[in-house]
């Protein structure tokens, strides 16, 4: 007897409101599936893009020197006899070198590691 009330509750049709509520909550429950997967696909297509579009060893900059693979730069500042440095600074690719000459003249040196040779050479002077 329990059966037969269990299999009449079943076959019942819903209220229209009720299957309108349910037939919307189905619809958003598809869209939000779909946008998950979408997002999904774009993450794990950023990281094979990532993944197999490496730069070269050579192509890695750092600081504006380029850095070859197979050995590091042997690069040489010339610098008059008698120059004392007081300081040295480094940066995007260029080495600030500051001192005195033999004469007391203070002077900066700004030594480009990129082209190997030097960039400029500043004379300070005071009025």
């Amino acid at each position: 007897m329990s059966q037969n009330s269990f299999d009449e509750n079943e076959e019942e049709p819903l209220d229209p409101a009720v299957e309108m509520v349910r037939r919307r909550m189905l619809r958003l429950q598809i869209v939000s599936a779909l946008i998950m997967i979408v997002s999904l696909m774009a993450v794990f297509g950023a990281i094979l893009y990532k993944v197999f579009n490496k730069p070269d060893a050579e192509e890695v900059v750092s600081s504006g020197a380029i850095v070859p693979s197979d050995a590091p730069r042997a690069l040489t500042a010339t610098l008059p006899r008698g120059f004392v440095i007081a300081d040295i600074s480094y940066g995007n690719g260029q080495a600030l070198i500051y001192g005195t000459k033999e004469n007391g003249e203070q002077t900066l040196y700004l030594y480009d590691l990129n082209t190997g040779r030097m960039a400029a050479d500043v004379e300070i002077r005071f009025d």
